[in-house]
């Protein structure tokens, strides 16, 4: 009798508590919107606006927006897709994802904002991401955490699983009115704490603990990892004269192209690659945003190649 009791039982239950969890779903949902609209709104105000105080206090008011909307349990199942102002990727192994977004200044120069949000199955763990940039004396031979950041604004992220397991990642980082960088980034993680930097990338017997390309604003500059072969491929960058070997704004594409080839869980240099045997030479996988107005005379070849 008992068993034919509880079995009633759970059978009663059981629609009202998939409702319920139906009910608390659409709610999230629902809230999770509302936030996303707003963080909308915000995005195009920093992006768009000539003021650059109105730039900077949207972009404030869209942290601490973003911050509230991740607070809400599950939300990193929430895609934020519709927000076109910032960068979101999650990672292939769905451990993390990052938001990363620059803020342009009067000058011409930029400050990087974003953020590492875990996924914990429930409550917030988050990074936040503070750009340490212009206090970084040695960036390529520096390590350091969420707290010292090289910001960039991140297009890819790839894995590397063996001992250590580590991340690489592809940033676009602007950087003056008269020059542009960009920047191949390591991210790992030990003991419930991030790092950035790692010494996984050698060069005629040196190692590097990240990777800086530095050229003219007026120029891009093809930066792409082909799975396929393991490799990132990127264009050489060389200046117009030799004279001008010391100014990297005056630095472009030469036509020629090298890369870093994953060979036991290190990137070793490659120069002079052959082009024909990588697949699709577009640097197709990072655009800036494109509804950023001519008024901010933020030049066309920003915006890298479709």
């Amino acid at each position: 009798m008992k068993k034919i009791l509880l079995t009633a039982y759970l059978f009663c239950a059981l629609p009202l508590l998939l409702l319920a969890q139906h009910t608390n779903e659409s709610s999230r949902n629902k809230q999770l919107n509302m936030y996303q609209d707003s963080l909308n709104t915000l995005g195009k105000i920093f992006v768009n606006n000539e003021n650059d105080l109105e730039r900077k206090n949207a972009n404030y008011q869209f942290i601490k927006t973003l911050v509230s909307a991740l607070k809400i349990p599950n939300s990193f199942q929430f895609p934020f897709d519709s927000i076109k102002s910032i960068s979101i990727l999650k990672s292939p192994d769905n451990k993390f994802r990052i938001f990363s977004w620059p803020i342009m200044n009067d000058d011409g120069s930029y400050r990087f904002y974003g953020a590492i949000q875990m996924n914990t199955g429930g409550g917030l763990k988050l990074f936040p991401l503070e750009d340490y940039s212009p206090f970084l004396q040695h960036p390529e031979d520096s390590v350091t955490d969420n707290h010292k950041w090289y910001g960039a604004e991140y297009y890819k992220i790839i894995p590397v699983y063996n001992s250590t397991p580590y991340y690489v990642l592809l940033g676009w980082k602007g950087n003056t009115d008269k020059s542009t960088k960009k920047v191949i980034e390591v991210l790992s993680f030990k003991n419930d704490k991030m790092q950035l930097g790692m010494p996984v990338f050698t060069e005629k017997g040196k190692s590097r603990k990240r990777i800086i390309f530095e050229y003219t604003r007026q120029a891009s500059m093809l930066l792409r990892y082909v799975p396929e072969q393991n490799l990132i491929v990127f264009d050489n960058l060389a200046p117009p004269d030799k004279k001008l070997k010391d100014k990297f704004e005056t630095y472009g594409p030469d036509l020629t192209y090298n890369g870093y080839k994953l060979r036991n869980g290190k990137w070793e240099y490659v120069d002079n690659l052959d082009m024909r045997n990588v697949a699709d030479p577009h640097d197709a996988e990072y655009i800036d945003p494109k509804n950023v107005p001519a008024k901010l005379n933020i030049p066309s070849s920003v915006i890298d190649n479709n």
